[in-house]
């Protein structure tokens, strides 16, 4: 078999457990893919907090995305309570990034979830993430966000609807 970025690779979706948990710690605290997304890396304590919350939510749909069998990442999606939308996100580690791991697994996982429509908000400079959710049927919805007070990030809003 073929090893390197243009080896055939397998994408999977399961249920988050426990010991995936490691690694999306790793994978969130690369500054370069915090930088990326345009969001904080959480120290343990702040992210073990953060976890036991949405996997306690109830409207959450949670999944680890598995390459070949390792855990890559993660993606979910919840319903915002102040807007009613139901809203998308996905964190797949830097090593795997320009395979289309990411882009397998929101299709993936698209698939799995019933709701009629998903909501995305990316940050306007994350061009890979912009490129994955297009790909997979999402449009931009509205004009760029303006940059939220202080923190200078322009957000893109993308939808897709069924």
């Amino acid at each position: 078999m073929m090893e390197g970025v243009n080896a055939p690779q397998r994408v999977s979706l399961r249920t988050v457990e426990d010991r995936d948990l490691a690694l999306f710690f790793e994978y969130q605290a690369d500054a370069g893919a915090a930088a990326m997304a345009a969001v904080a890396s959480q120290d343990r304590d702040q992210f073990d907090a953060h976890w036991a919350k949405i996997r306690l939510n109830p409207t959450g749909h949670l999944r680890t995305v598995l390459v070949d069998g390792a855990v890559a990442g993660h993606v979910a999606c919840w319903q915002d309570q102040d807007q009613e939308q139901w809203l998308i996100g996905y964190w797949i580690g830097r090593g795997y990034w320009g395979r289309g791991v990411a882009t397998q697994a929101i299709r993936l996982f698209v698939d799995e979830v019933t709701n009629p429509s998903l909501h995305a908000h990316v940050a306007a400079h994350n061009a890979g993430s912009i490129r994955v959710l297009e790909k997979c049927g999402f449009h931009q919805e509205q004009v760029p966000h303006a940059p939220g007070p202080g923190d200078g990030i322009a957000e893109l809003h993308f939808v897709l609807t069924r």
